[in-house]
């Protein structure tokens, strides 16, 4: 038996923890945790809507060059995520239409670089 494996939480290098945090809400992220545990560790735990796996920043977190992470979410619908980026006022890309799904990319304000990809169907196994 294969044991069940779940990605729970993905550190995102960022130089502004507060502009970051901000950010991320604004797009309707979920600020479940915002800890400074001591002095050159804070630890802010974020969650997109629906997800099961959240981010993390902060102080201290990662050693990864904050803009140097790239994450894909897949999302019901490439448009409506889109307009919500928008409307939220973010730089988000044209739809990216490809045989495996359709895209929409953008960046936070460290140059993270994220892909929201809505697919059909999944296969199976």
């Amino acid at each position: 038996m294969t044991a069940t494996w779940k990605i729970e939480l993905i550190p995102v290098p960022v130089t502004d923890v507060d502009r970051a945090k901000e950010f991320y809400q604004r797009i309707g992220f979920n600020a479940d945790h915002d800890h400074r545990v001591h002095e050159g560790l804070r630890f802010v735990q974020l969650t997109p809507p629906g997800s099961a796996c959240s981010i993390v920043l902060g102080d201290g977190i990662t050693g990864m060059t904050p803009g140097t992470q790239e994450i894909q979410v897949v999302v019901a619908d490439a448009g409506a995520a889109r307009r919500q980026l928008l409307e939220a006022g973010v730089e988000a890309s044209d739809i990216d239409v490809q045989p495996w799904g359709t895209f929409v990319h953008f960046p936070d304000p460290d140059g993270n670089r994220w892909s929201l990809q809505a697919i059909e169907s999944r296969p199976n196994g």
